[in-house]
C-alpha cells in the first residue's frame, strides 16, 4: 500500500462494521416489498434491485445482497450548534462504500460520538448504492479485462474538478490517496486522474471522484462501442489468477 502524503491522513478500509451487520441479518425483520423479496430470495443481486424500480430503504438488503462490502470515512469533522441551553456539538461523517466489484454508494450522518456516526454513515451509504461502468477504454491496451474506465469522465464537487482517464493494464492508479481509494472500491485497477482546484480539501475530491463515476453510468453507448470497449456495468464474476508454468526438467547427458 502506497504511504500517504506528507502531512495528509491516511485512508483505511474497514469491514468491522459491515461483519457485524451481517451478523444481525437473521433477525432482520424486512418492512418493506424490496426488503421482503431480498429476504425471501427473490432478488438476489444489486443489479435486480436497482432494477426493480424499487427504493433501498433498509440497510440490511445491502448486506445480503453485497457479502463482501468495505468502507472508508473520508470526511470527519466537528460542527456545531448554538441553542437556547449552550452550544451542542456533533461529529459529521461522510463514508464511501463499495464492493471493490463496480458497485459503491456514499452516506453522511451525524453524532455525539465519532463511532455511532461511522455506524450510520455506513447505514446511509448503503441506501445510496448505484452500479458503475468498467470496461479496457485505453488505445494502450487490448486485453479486454474491465480494469478501468471505459472512456474519460470529469466529475466536480464544490472547486474540485476531477478528470478519470483510461489507462492500459499495469499503470496503476496514478492519483491522491483520497481519489485512490474511491476508485479501488469502485473495483477500478487501472486509471489516469488530474485533478483541478483546492485538491487539498479531501472530501471535495473525493465527491469529485464519485461524481465522475456516477456520470460514466449515465452515458449512452452503442452495442458496438459497448462490445470493442468490453463495458460491464456492475458486479462481474473475478477471474482466477493463471497458474506459473511448471519449469522444465534438464535432460541428463548419458
Amino acid at each position: 500500500m502506497a504511504r500517504p502524503c506528507p502531512g495528509r491522513r491516511a485512508y483505511k478500509m474497514d469491514t468491522k462494521l459491515h461483519e457485524e451487520s451481517l451478523k444481525a441479518t437473521g433477525q432482520w425483520t424486512p418492512k418493506t416489498k424490496l426488503g421482503k423479496m431480498v429476504k425471501e430470495g427473490k432478488i438476489r443481486t444489486v443489479r435486480d434491485a436497482i432494477e426493480s424500480g424499487l427504493p433501498i430503504r433498509e440497510h440490511q438488503l445491502t448486506d445480503l445482497l453485497m457479502p463482501e462490502m468495505y468502507n472508508v470515512p473520508v470526511d470527519v469533522r466537528m460542527v456545531q450548534r448554538m441553542t437556547d441551553s449552550g452550544r451542542r456539538v456533533k461529529f459529521a461523517v461522510t463514508t464511501i462504500i463499495g464492493n471493490r466489484n463496480g458497485v459503491i454508494g456514499v452516506g453522511r450522518a451525524a453524532n455525539r460520538e465519532i463511532r455511532p456516526a461511522i455506524e450510520k454513515s455506513v447505514n446511509d451509504a448503503k441506501l445510496n448504492i448505484f452500479e458503475i461502468p468498467r470496461g479496457c477504454g485505453s488505445w494502450e491496451c487490448g486485453c479486454g479485462r474491465p480494469h478501468t474506465v471505459p472512456f474519460t469522465v470529469t466529475g466536480k464537487s464544490g472547486s474540485v474538478e476531477v478528470t478519470i482517464k483510461p489507462a492500459p493494464r499495469g499503470v496503476g492508479l496514478a492519483c491522491s490517496d483520497v481519489v485512490k481509494q474511491v476508485l479501488i472500491l469502485a473495483g477500478i485497477s487501472d486509471a489516469w486522474v488530474m485533478s483541478k482546484g483546492a485538491t487539498k480539501t479531501d472530501i471535495n475530491a473525493a465527491m469529485g471522484a464519485l461524481n465522475a463515476l456516477a456520470k460514466a453510468a449515465t452515458v449512452k453507448v452503442t452495442p458496438e462501442q459497448k462490445q470493442k470497449l468490453k463495458i460491464v456495468s456492475g458486479e462481474v464474476a473475478r477471474q482466477a489468477p493463471v497458474a506459473a508454468p511448471a519449469p522444465i526438467a534438464a535432460e541428463k547427458k548419458e
